[in-house]
């Protein structure tokens, strides 16, 4: 099993119980395969470097998981088909990404 990290842009345009929805449905696919959920970050609405499909803005999402490599393909599969997603990339996390990750959980756990 390896550790994965999707990043996906939400259209701007839902409301927040659409954005919620969305979120729940992409990691009850991830449940669904045994994936194991390590970390889930929004980082809110912010604006993108270029426009995608005529928005400036978009709802960004961050979910690092652990899982065996067959469940990313459903998911990038479920990424495309899923109108309100702009943009996504799922990465398989190598070592020192890992720590970079933990340090990084660790100073949000911090902060809040």
């Amino acid at each position: 099993m390896n550790n994965y990290e999707a990043v996906f842009i939400l259209t701007p345009v839902l409301s927040d119980e659409q954005v919620k929805e969305t979120v729940n449905k992409f990691k009850d696919i991830l449940i669904a395969e045994e994936a194991e959920i390590i970390n889930e970050e929004n980082w809110g609405l912010r604006k993108l470097s270029y426009p995608i499909q005529r928005k400036t803005t978009g709802f960004y999402f961050l979910l690092e998981f652990k899982s065996d490599s067959t469940i990313i393909s459903k998911l990038e599969t479920q990424f495309r088909r899923d109108e309100k997603v702009l943009r996504f990339l799922t990465f398989r996390q190598n070592k020192v990404f890992m720590e970079y990750a933990l340090k990084r959980r660790n100073k949000l756990k911090e902060t809040k």
